[in-house]
């Protein structure tokens, strides 16, 4: 609820601090006294448009500021906390600074904020319904939760965006899967042409630098062959083996005779001996490296071929040939995902599936829910149509369904229609209604929906204007059930209205040589008295317009006359 509110240098207002109190507060006073001033200034405070003139003649800026005080379940905290304003305290201040420049700034908490980000804040609190202004759920986007309040449907209507939440982000999921599905399968006969090619020529890791190096010592093999042959031939056209046998021979003979084993002709024959077996050893080597370097015909043709095949493929799929294999492993994977891709996205699909029934079947209950809440609502507000002189006005909840086009909120668009003249077409209540019907009409529905929209604050700006007497009366008693359940400020021009509130201000201007203000003061009994006399009666207060106030207002006696005081504003 609002429980306090500072204005300074607001048109006419020099400077107020008023307490507000819960249940019905009316506002009275004289035409042009600033009453409207009043509201104004509050609307400025949760984010309504500044006017050209709204600063205070001569001053540099102006301040207003509206101090709310909530339950800890209200809406309007989570909204705070998702956006990262202050909920240390108990209270939400809503301020507006205007400078004389015509910028404005506002304030949650003394937290900056833009001015819409304001006004969203003050739409969860407050809402004001002047003859030209409809406000909060007026608008047709508020209607369905209106509606859901109404009828107890905020469970369902909670499942059933948690369901349509849920529905969307495997919707979203099988949506990229399917677009990587669709990718894959136009590629899917490119990659097994590739993997099929790649399979029979088998690349292996490094084996382009093993062939290239086996070609260039094959394209040299002739050269090394006729080197290693001739290097062969020396040694059989010298003789060396068979000279140094017959050498060694003839040594160990003649060391036999002398039988001498130590001697000179000893050490020439091991020597002998030793180079006989290197040169037969060497003999043996070079026979084995020409079998090695002498190629067989087909071999260079071979490696030749296999090279031209790899770098071939290789150019193709614009690899290097070393990670040709490593391409031939990744394109085999990503046909082997694409089975398991198939696999997946039949699960994928099915969850899918279940996930859109379980939101139908909800949206359905919800929207059966809902059309027999309109049936009930319909009522409830045609039972208040008729004591507030709307007797011949017809009001409907229209639930329009469409299955095929399903939202967070279900299948349902809900709007309220009314009809003013027997005959006439129903049309939104914006359009149809004129000034004074469209205050009254709000004021029924708000009588039917009992404030369950969670706003605390809701203004009415002369409800009763156009009627009086009985009427008046209704609309009086219809405020005052209203203010049961929410806190309720009506500016009203008549008695039988004002004598329902359980707070009383009376807003009138002075006129000084130079200054003009406007004066808020908080009535005692027997000011109320006299303020709803003068109402009666007019600028000359009668006897006869005292009693009538004091019976209208239950007999309160008249206190002893005393010295007034007053708030300056």
């Amino acid at each position: 609820m609002l429980i306090a509110l500072h204005i300074q240098n607001f048109v006419l207002i020099d400077q107020a601090r008023l307490v507000v109190t819960n249940g019905l507060t009316a506002l009275t006073g004289e035409t042009g006294a600033g009453k409207s001033i009043l509201l104004g200034a509050l609307g400025l405070a949760v984010g309504a448009r500044a006017e050209r003139g709204a600063i205070r003649q001569g001053a540099k800026q102006g301040v207003v500021a509206a101090t709310f005080d909530e339950h800890a379940d209200h809406p309007v905290w989570r909204f705070l906390e998702e956006n990262g304003l202050d909920t240390d305290d108990d209270q939400i201040i809503l301020r507006r600074v205007l400078g004389s420049d015509g910028r404005g700034r506002g304030f949650v908490n003394d937290q900056p904020v833009s001015i819409g980000m304001l006004r969203t804040v003050g739409e969860f609190l407050l809402e004001i319904h002047g003859q030209h202004d409809g406000r909060g759920f007026l608008t047709a986007s508020t209607h369905r939760s209106l509606l859901d309040e109404f009828g107890g449907l905020d469970k369902k209507a909670k499942s059933v965006t948690s369901l349509w939440r849920k529905w969307r982000d495997i919707e979203d999921n099988l949506t990229e899967h399917r677009r990587e599905r669709d990718a894959t399968a136009r590629e899917a006969e490119y990659l097994r042409h590739v993997v099929k090619i790649l399979d029979a020529l088998t690349p292996e890791v490094g084996e382009e630098a093993v062939l290239a190096s086996r070609r260039a010592e094959l394209m040299a093999s002739e050269k090394i062959a006729d080197e290693l042959n001739a290097a062969a031939a020396a040694l059989d056209e010298g003789n060396v083996e068979t000279k140094l046998s017959v050498s060694l021979r003839n040594i160990e003979r003649a060391s036999e005779r002398i039988n001498s084993k130590n001697g000179v002709l000893s050490k020439a024959a091991t020597r002998l001996d030793r180079a006989l077996n290197e040169t037969m050893e060497a003999r043996a080597i070079i026979g084995q490296a020409i079998d090695e370097f002498g190629a067989g015909p087909d071999e260079l043709d071979s490696i030749e071929e296999r090279l031209f095949a790899l770098r071939a493929e290789a150019r193709k799929h614009g690899v290097a040939p070393d990670l040709l294999a490593d391409f031939h492993e990744k394109t085999r994977t990503a046909l082997g995902n694409l089975e398991l891709g198939a696999a997946a996205f039949t699960e994928l699909e099915k969850a899918e599936s279940i996930a859109k029934t379980a939101l139908n079947d909800a949206s359905k209950q919800l929207s059966k829910g809902r059309v027999a809440a309109a049936k009930k609502l319909d009522r409830a507000v045609e039972l208040e149509l008729a004591p507030l002189k709307l007797g011949a006005a017809q009001f409907q909840t229209i639930v329009e369904t469409n299955e095929e086009k399903i939202t967070s909120e279900g299948v349902d668009h809900v709007e309220f229609m009314v009809a003013t003249n027997p005959g006439a077409p129903p049309g939104p209540i914006k359009t149809i209604a004129s000034g004074g019907e469209l205050s009254r009409f709000v004021l029924a529905m708000k009588a039917a929906l009992a404030a369950k929209e969670n706003r605390t604050v809701i203004i009415f700006d002369e409800v009763d204007a156009g009627v009086g007497g009985a009427v008046a009366e209704a609309v009086g008693e219809r405020l005052s059930r209203l203010a049961t359940d929410a806190q309720v400020l009506v500016v009203t021009h008549s008695p039988q209205v004002a004598v329902q509130a359980d707070r009383h201000w009376r807003i009138d201007k002075k006129q000084g040589k130079k200054v003009t203000t406007t004066n808020v003061t908080m009535l005692e009994d027997d000011e109320r008295v006299e303020e709803i006399a003068r109402m009666l009666s007019g600028a000359k207060i009668t006897d006869e317009a005292r009693a009538a106030a004091q019976r209208l207002l239950g007999g309160i006696k008249i206190a002893p006359k005393k010295k007034r005081t007053r708030k300056k504003a």
